[in-house]
């Protein structure tokens, strides 16, 4: 990783070319995807980029091909957006955008194989089982024991997610998350949270989470103002040294690009956990990634732009 921030150039706005900003539509996470759309534009607008917001909920394939933009930042959230589907036909079309390509998109939108592909790696991740029936959550109870979190394998924003602790809660939790969709269960890691988000080359720097609630939901992310964020995060260098290795190897066997977030735990005994891999994290007030990156010297409008310009600079800059 390179040790200083790359900001971007005076002519890149204008390079950039006229820029369609797609958010809103259709997932479980639209309102979080309209809130990050409308930061994510009025950045590039304070940046001086030709800027416009399409809504994409219907009629989708005719929108993007009427598309008279010269390319796209893609800042669509869960299903559709974030799943390599929009990517697909963005390429089909030939049209630069945002993030992550169409198979690391996908990959890191399904939490299941994104686990799998970490146990593979040696990359330490809490240990898991998918949860296909009742039947499943009484064998998970005897292979892996609680507490756990389970969670809907192709949703973000903790949407469908619920902690469990006692037996009698987990065929409940699990059928509210299989609303959304195919299910898994993760051994709940007792400790803190942090999260190191990424930009072209760099890991920026770490954010220790801290909520009142038993675990950083939905209300934490993006409507209580009672979560603590701290960064610089307090941990030592050789610590943040560590975690910044795992932080690059998960972007590494996953195969993402530009720009994202990598979320963990830290136990007890001091031995971090990578929990997920996001492509296309929030940009509203409350997110993270323009935290770390206003820690690190980028204030919205040029952190925007950098995300951009990445689309500019072809392979050489991915992580």
């Amino acid at each position: 990783m390179i040790s200083v921030i790359k900001k971007p150039s005076a002519s890149s706005a204008a390079l950039c070319g006229k820029v369609a900003v797609l958010l809103g539509g259709t997932s479980a996470e639209r309102e979080v995807s309209l809130n990050s759309g409308n930061a994510v534009y009025q950045g590039l607008i304070e940046a001086g980029v030709d800027a416009f917001k399409l809504d994409v909920q219907s009629n989708v394939l005719e929108q993007l091909q009427n598309l008279e933009a010269d390319r796209v930042f893609n800042i669509l959230h869960g299903r559709g957006g974030e799943d390599g589907t929009i990517q697909a036909v963005l390429e089909m079309l030939d049209i630069p955008y945002t993030g992550s390509g169409v198979c690391a998109s996908a990959l890191a939108m399904d939490k299941l194989a994104t686990k799998r592909i970490f146990a593979g790696s040696d990359i330490p991740t809490p240990d898991y089982m998918e949860l296909a029936s009742e039947a499943d959550c009484q064998r998970l109870l005897d292979e892996i024991g609680l507490p756990v979190f389970v969670k809907p394998v192709l949703e973000g924003s903790s949407i469908g997610m619920t902690p469990v602790h006692r037996a009698e809660d987990l065929v409940p939790a699990w059928e509210t998350a299989r609303a959304y969709g195919d299910v898994f269960a993760e051994k709940f890691i007792t400790g803190a949270e942090y999260t190191a988000s990424f930009l072209g080359g760099q890991v920026l720097p770490l954010i220790k989470l801290e909520t009142p609630r038993e675990f950083y939901d939905y209300d934490a992310k993006y409507i209580s103002d009672d979560t603590i964020y701290t960064c610089p995060c307090g941990l030592p260098e050789n610590m943040i040294a560590q975690i910044n290795d795992l932080v690059e190897r998960s972007i590494h066997v996953t195969g993402v690009r530009h720009w994202g977030r990598v979320d963990l735990m830290l136990d007890d005994q001091g031995q971090p956990w990578v929990i997920e891999v996001n492509t296309a994290p929030g940009m509203t007030d409350h997110s993270l990634v323009p935290m770390a990156a206003r820690q690190a010297g980028l204030e919205m409008p040029d952190l925007v732009l950098r995300i951009l310009e990445l689309t500019l600079e072809g392979d050489e800059n991915h992580v």
